[in-house]
């Protein structure tokens, strides 16, 4: 299936690692003119494969996501395809967590998106075509106790798509939210490797990733999301033959989420 995407402008948030850097590549392998981003300049790390530059900036900050926003402009001349993939979880239980806390999480995974947005998709509006897509989590349909103010703000970042989605209207631009559960990263997979130690579950992941599945999340697959998987559908959101999904919160999650909606 030909996606459409050759020659798109592509801005990925995040992309120095982890599901990010993943969706970079998957992009660039179908065409689209990839702009990678990191929060702190590249230095000697290398960007995603086929990617054709990067940016940096802390997207926590006006300033920051200003930068972000002229350095692709500069590089590229205009965005065509915004991914939304910068953001974090944290581990502040509800009575722990302070107001502070809640704001923390707030800048990272909704107001990071809100800038780059303001200030890429006029030009997508002038343009008469784009795409932006939030990466979110199946948690902002049903979050647990564990990460409150994480999946509050995830579920505010939801709430914005369905908004802006509408604001754009009659422009060309779809505006949607990828939501998976848990992804095969190698941050996650460190995680459950040490939990499998201090539990003595032994070092066969396959062993390790049941346990997990049976404990936390459990899914008629029977296992956790692979970075390709998301990154395929956040191409195909991206893409041409996409076009009518619009305010959309897609959720990649195994079948975990029994929901008719």
């Amino acid at each position: 299936m030909k996606l459409g995407l050759d020659g798109k402008i592509a801005l990925v948030t995040g992309s120095h690692r982890g599901t990010g850097w993943v969706i970079a590549e998957r992009l660039a392998e179908e065409g689209a003119v990839v702009l990678a981003h990191r929060p702190e300049p590249w230095g000697e790390q290398a960007l995603p494969k086929a990617a054709a530059g990067g940016t940096w900036g802390d997207l926590r900050s006006d300033a920051g996501a200003e930068q972000v926003c002229r350095q692709a402009l500069a590089h590229a001349g205009r965005v065509d395809v915004l991914i939304n993939n910068f953001g974090a979880a944290d581990e502040h239980a509800w009575l722990a967590a302070r107001a502070t806390d809640w704001v923390d999480a707030y800048q990272t995974n909704v107001l990071s998106a809100q800038r780059m947005i303001t200030g890429l998709a006029p030009a997508m509006q002038r343009n008469g075509w784009g795409r932006i897509i939030q990466l979110g989590t199946v948690g902002s349909t049903q979050p647990s106790a564990r990460r409150p103010a994480y999946y509050a703000a995830k579920s505010a970042l939801v709430s914005l798509t369905v908004s802006l989605a509408q604001t754009l209207g009659g422009h060309g631009i779809t505006v949607n939210v990828v939501s998976p559960g848990y992804i095969r990263t190698p941050e996650i997979e460190a995680a459950f490797r040490a939990k499998a130690q201090r539990e003595g579950w032994g070092d066969d992941w396959s062993d390790i990733e049941r346990r997990i599945i049976a404990r936390r999340f459990p899914n008629p697959i029977g296992r956790i999301a692979r970075r390709e998987e998301v990154a395929d559908l956040v191409c195909f959101v991206a893409s041409e033959r996409a076009a009518f999904i619009n305010g959309q919160n897609l959720r990649i999650d195994g079948g975990a989420l029994a929901l008719v909606a």
